[in-house]
């Protein structure tokens, strides 16, 4: 379903530059979504057009279908569905604390006093600023400082939130916990559309890009066709992405599978070629065709976890007893995962878990999340890039606790699934302290789809 549309959209500015030149685009909702090109190539604008802060010279903008009509009562239903976040979050703070800022959008739409309180603490919660809502913004970091930009705009519920360059001037931790929200969000239905010149961003977290250069579109397509497409990245002035680059020189070299695109860590590394071919000794009376069974194998023999039942086709037998055999991996038991749900937090609970689950690696993601376990003294081995990293652990045979809340409980359990199945090697994957209770899942046998509670 489109959500937001524009057909021969064009804008000037009053000295004639073109900023925006006849750009047709369908943005689907509740995807997420990047704009990538260098500085000037026309981002900003395109996204205050969307918004209906700027009216186009030509060309028209349609929200559900419905094309924008720039009187003040329309302009103000389409600003509370499609919200923005400016680039510098100073451009958009301006109250004497936060919680007035957040709640300025709320105000302006009239919501009743009860309605107002209830959106804008629940977006402060969201973005884990309910400690500050006293504070002046100007006292604020700059990641603090753009998680309440969000929450202004999140407080007034909009299907659509555009944020223009939402990691520019941030800290690493400080990227991680913005697209941490902006994941959460996009999990409970919200489209996000971004712009960026980041190309290792936009290709492992979008699931469609725009490419664009000198105020025109000049590609489109899901991350893997358009990154593929490196001479139209050269024409943006853009680079292939880091994992697509090292996943090539990989392939050029015989030392990875053909025909994948990795996003992630534990996909480039999935995507290496395994040493498939094997000399073995061969039992007297064995044939070319037959099967072996070559028992456990484990360290360098053993790629996907630390223990494989390994069999092996006989392809060629050698004068002297020994074959070249084709090896057939089974998995025989890896590591786990194990995500605590901190909207129920108990500090007892998770010490017991780390004791009697023999916990070796924590993580968390969030926040809130993150606040909690300092707060208790639990220290995190990992607080950005938690999803992969845990994975990569847990494929070393270790058990690893990951505290997140609210929709990133659903939205990791997700990422490791997909990763499961793609690759087909086993992982205990389980969910703690939801509402359910769910024990630990396994994968079963071959099946990297069927789960067992």
């Amino acid at each position: 379903m489109t959500i937001l549309e524009t057909r021969g959209l064009t804008y000037s500015y009053p000295d004639r530059t073109v900023a925006v030149q006849d750009v047709d685009i369908k943005i689907e909702k509740g995807k997420k979504i990047a704009f990538v090109g260098q500085n000037g190539s026309g981002k900003s604008t395109l996204f205050l057009l969307l918004n209906g802060t700027m009216k186009p010279e030509k060309g028209e903008v349609f929200f559900h279908g419905k094309p924008f009509k720039y009187d003040s009562k329309s302009l103000r239903e389409i600003r509370k569905s499609v919200g923005i976040v400016f680039q510098n979050s100073d451009d958009q703070l301006f109250a004497p604390t936060v919680y007035q800022d957040v709640a300025f959008g709320p105000a302006n739409l009239d919501y009743p006093r009860e309605k107002l309180e209830s959106c804008v603490n629940r977006a402060l919660e969201q973005v884990g600023l309910s400690n500050f809502k006293d504070r002046p913004p100007h006292h604020l970091s700059g990641g603090q400082k753009k998680r309440v930009a969000i929450a202004g705009v999140m407080a007034m519920e909009p299907d659509v939130l555009i944020l223009d360059e939402p990691l520019s001037n941030l800290d690493p931790v400080g990227a991680d916990e913005i697209m941490d929200l902006l994941n959460e969000f996009n999990h409970y239905g919200s489209t996000i559309i971004i712009s960026t010149h980041d190309v290792d961003l936009a290709y492992r977290w979008s699931d469609y890009v725009y490419l664009m250069s000198d105020s025109e579109l000049i590609g489109e397509g899901t991350p893997e066709e358009l990154f593929r497409q490196t001479e139209l990245l050269k024409l943006a002035g853009l680079r292939s992405p880091s994992s697509l680059e090292v996943y090539h020189e990989l392939e050029r070299r015989g030392l990875a599978k053909g025909e994948q695109s990795p996003k992630t860590l534990p996909e480039l590394v999935n995507a290496l070629r395994p040493p498939e071919l094997m000399w073995v000794d061969v039992p007297h009376g064995i044939k070319e065709g037959d099967t072996l069974n070559l028992g456990i194998l484990y360290g360098e023999y053993s790629p996907n976890s630390p223990y494989e039942a390994v069999n092996a086709k006989v392809l060629h037998i050698h004068p002297e007893g020994k074959a070249i055999v084709e090896l057939k991996r089974r998995s025989i038991k890896a590591g786990g995962i194990l995500l605590y749900d901190t909207d129920s937090y108990s500090y007892p609970e998770i010490l017991n878990i780390i004791e009697d689950g023999d916990i070796t690696f924590v993580g968390a993601m969030g926040k809130k999340s993150k606040t909690l376990a300092e707060e208790d003294g639990i220290f995190l081995d990992v607080t950005s890039g938690v999803i992969d990293r845990s994975i990569l652990t847990a494929l070393c045979g270790k058990r690893c606790l990951i505290l997140t809340g609210g929709g990133m409980v659903e939205h990791a359990f997700k990422r490791i699934r997909e990763y499961v199945e793609l690759s087909g090697i086993e992982l205990n994957v389980g969910i703690f302290n939801t509402e359910e209770e769910l024990p630990w899942l396994e994968v079963l046998e071959e099946s990297a789809e069927v789960f067992r509670v």
